[in-house]
């Protein structure tokens, strides 16, 4: 055997080694492919429903907004009617029930006068900071 019969043999085997490295990587290459492609079905298969439900919830959280909405509406409907007939009655019976007060103090008052020879009623006091000062010292007081 001569060098380069030596040389041919190691280049065979070299060639050969790298050959089976070759094939058992492309072998586990096709094996990871399959187990994606398996695994990609599979998501996709339970997506699917998935998908369909969140549609469907979707369409139904439309539907119950738009419930919501219609009620609100009312309910400002029914606030601007509340507010009117509120403004109608204090229109409608302010007037006459302030007259009717202002009649019945002027009334109070003027029996008030006639009654100035009647004894004269108990001695008003004034409350200050907790303690009561006679009338007399009330109006020292204020001049």
């Amino acid at each position: 055997m001569s060098g380069g019969e030596v040389a041919g043999i190691l280049v065979a085997v070299f060639w050969a080694i790298l050959v089976s490295f070759l094939a058992v990587a492309l072998a586990r290459l096709a094996q990871v492919l399959k187990a994606t492609t398996k695994l990609v079905a599979e998501v996709t298969e339970q997506a699917v429903p998935l998908l369909a439900d969140a549609s469907t919830t979707v369409r139904s959280a439309r539907t119950q907004l738009d419930r919501v909405d219609a009620i609100a509406s009312d309910v400002q409907e029914v606030t601007s009617n509340a507010s009117a007939l509120s403004s109608t009655v204090a229109s409608t019976f302010g007037g006459p029930l302030v007259k009717v007060a202002a009649f019945g103090y002027g009334v109070r008052k003027a029996l008030g006068r006639t009654q100035e020879g009647a004894p004269p009623a108990a001695e008003r006091r004034t409350v200050i900071v907790g303690r009561t000062v006679p009338a007399a010292r009330r109006r020292k007081q204020k001049g």
